[in-house]
């Protein structure tokens, strides 16, 4: 094959990538012809300028270096050689930052120079200050295919190079990561979008596409731009209707309230593809079916939306979701809905803390930027523990989930994607464990919805437990072990198990005076009432909507927190469908319960607690 043929095959490849960025067509050639000669020719038109300031006293946002074009004819928009490959000095996930930092050669002292820092201090010291500077140097980029694991987003930090160019309001150039497919690997283009001459510096514009709102575009800029947020409202306001609609596949409500009861008469034939279900579900009440069109109830593992179809079609039919159950399961969502609850005031003027005492303060990163700043400066100025964890609103196992009281690394996630942020419980109530010593741990209880009017609402009485695998404490929060609970969708990490009914016995040895059955539950079981109550009293979709069809379960995971020698229970999140292996496994009749509960109104008061 001739170039031509060549570079019609790289287009063929690449087109969409190009195109995607708005990378003129006019470099397309040129980036062809340097990927496949791996030609690096950015050190003949550009050079390295160290920044010098007085008694050598800088602010943490100003730059240490500057990209100078050093070409004596500067960069013409219009040569079509203008385009450049820059490498990539450093490509991690966030979980082996640490350790890259420790074992890979060089690496530590490499990162030092391009960030500034003290390369003489001790190594631990250095990587410290590498973990904390890092953000206002890393990149991102994600696959958008692949199991979910894969997709996660990939951090990167360019060479002295890339990194080197600085913010500007009014750039120069643009600066793109770009995936060559035959190699496999990820370079960032540069290339100019203006004419600029010799000796001009060479700017980016940071927050590129994100935002609009000007002030939003302030507080994503903090990590290179200093700016004050001091005297910003950090009060949340409950947003309209359409923020709970955008973004959401549209439901629609059932046409008939007809209240619907199970014939006992005859089996009751159940059609899932949840092998808990077919597997569990061996009450002779019921019967497992694969024929979707004969079943009385449909117990489905993925999202349902078509209610008014449904309750015309077949409204003799159970389903296993309610409509707009999403204000539970979406963490934004919850957390908007339980503010409900803050009844006289929204927060404490001293100590900040937020109403309702059991939801974490909660932020979401996309719609409430700039009030989330506000409250972090304001925590800050009042000296306040300050730590906070980050996650996707719409994901579940802790993945893409990042504990930090560093404000630019919180600043830097939403551009991989909308996050919500936190307030970590920096107080927890410990377990000690045998041999390991006192960790985190969180506790789950299953929760029936039967009906929304009136409201009627269960907890299963046995409840699930995790636990860290490390001591707790108030540092290393990239070591999963240490600050995460979840342990069983990886081989590498141990589970420990335990039942409730023994933890209960143990925790009476370790907390006497806080016996679970008449201090702790009851917090619970108090909080769980109070989710639902705030989850119904809003029409939809600000709301869960009534459906006689509709019986659900659902899976509250909450955490203790110490506060003025109280334990406090805290709302962590709600999930839709949860994984109810562990429970079948110590618990071989659950689903036989469940389903009684549900479609029997069989609700044994042994083993289910009333939530309404």
């Amino acid at each position: 094959m001739d170039g031509t043929d060549l570079f019609n095959i790289f287009l063929q490849i690449h087109k969409p990538q190009l195109q995607s960025y708005g990378i003129p067509q006019l470099f397309w050639e040129n980036l062809y012809k340097k990927l496949k000669n791996q030609i690096f020719d950015s050190g003949l038109v550009f050079q390295l300028a160290k920044v010098e300031y007085e008694n050598e006293e800088k602010h943490v946002t100003e730059p240490m270096w500057k990209l100078i074009v050093s070409a004596k004819s500067g960069i013409s928009i219009k040569d079509p050689n203008n385009i450049y490959l820059i490498d990539h000095a450093w490509t991690y996930d966030i979980s082996s930052a640490r350790q890259n930092l420790t074992q890979v050669p060089n690496l530590l002292d490499r990162m030092c120079l391009l960030m500034g820092l003290d390369i003489e201090a001790e190594e631990q010291e250095k990587i410290e200050s590498v973990m904390r500077e890092m953000w206002r140097y890393n990149q991102s980029y994600s696959f958008n295919y692949g199991a979910i694991e894969e997709r996660m987003p990939i951090w990167y930090i360019m060479d002295e190079v890339g990194s080197a160019i600085n913010h500007s309001d009014e750039p120069n150039f643009r600066a793109m990561p770009f995936l060559h497919m035959p190699e496999g690997i990820i370079y960032t283009l540069l290339f100019p979008i203006k004419d600029v001459d010799a000796g001009d510096e060479v700017t980016r514009d940071f927050v590129e596409g994100q935002t609009k709102d000007p002030q939003k575009r302030r507080a994503l800029l903090l990590p290179w731009v200093n700016s004050t947020f001091e005297d910003e409202n950090f009060e949340q306001i409950e947003p309209d209707v359409n923020y709970f609609l955008v973004g959401h596949v549209c439901e629609n409500l059932p046409e008939t309230m007809d209240k619907l009861k199970a014939d006992t008469s005859k089996k009751l034939k159940v059609f899932s593809h949840y092998d808990n279900v077919i597997n569990y579900l061996t009450d002779p009440a019921f019967e497992i079916t694969d024929n979707e069109e004969e079943a009385n109830i449909l117990w489905l593992m993925s999202h349902y939306k078509m209610y008014k179809e449904l309750s015309l079609s077949s409204p003799h039919i159970f389903i296993n979701q309610f409509p707009y159950e999403n204000v539970l399961t979406i963490k934004d969502l919850l957390s908007i809905i339980c503010r409900r609850k803050a009844t006289d005031k929204l927060y404490d003027s001293d100590t900040l803390e937020t109403y309702p005492a059991w939801l974490p303060t909660t932020y979401n990163l996309s719609t409430e930027l700039v009030q989330f700043v506000a409250y972090f400066t304001q925590r800050v100025d009042k000296n306040l523990e300050n730590h906070w964890i980050c996650k996707p609103w719409n994901l579940a196992r802790g993945l893409d989930t990042h504990i930090t009281n560093n404000l630019y690394h919180i600043l830097r996630l939403p551009c991989t994607g909308p996050k919500i942020a936190q307030k970590y419980i920096a107080q927890p109530v410990l377990y000690n464990r045998p041999n390991i010593n006192q960790v985190k741990f969180d506790i789950r209880y299953v929760i029936l919805l039967k009906s929304v009017k009136p409201l009627r609402a269960y907890a299963y009485a046995n409840f699930f437990l995790r636990f860290a695998n490390l001591p707790f404490a108030l540092n290393n929060f990239d070591v999963y072990e240490q600050h995460f609970t979840v342990m069983n969708y990886t081989e590498e990490n141990e589970l420990f198990h335990l039942k409730c009914a023994d933890f209960i016995v143990e925790w009476e040895n370790q907390y006497p005076d806080y016996p679970w059955k008449t201090y702790v539950e009851p917090k619970i079981l108090f909080v769980l009432r109070q989710v639902f109550e705030a989850a119904i009293a809003q029409p939809p979709p600000k709301g869960i909507a009534e459906n006689p069809q509709s019986r659900s379960v659902y899976a509250a995971d909450l955490m203790l927190e110490w506060m003025n020698s109280e334990m406090q229970p805290k709302l962590l999140e709600i999930n839709f469908t949860p994984d109810c292996q562990r429970a079948c496994e110590y618990y071989p009749d659950f689903y036989n319960d469940i389903f009684k509960c549900l479609f029997l109104d069989i609700d044994n008061p042994e083993i289910f607690h009333t939530l309404d």
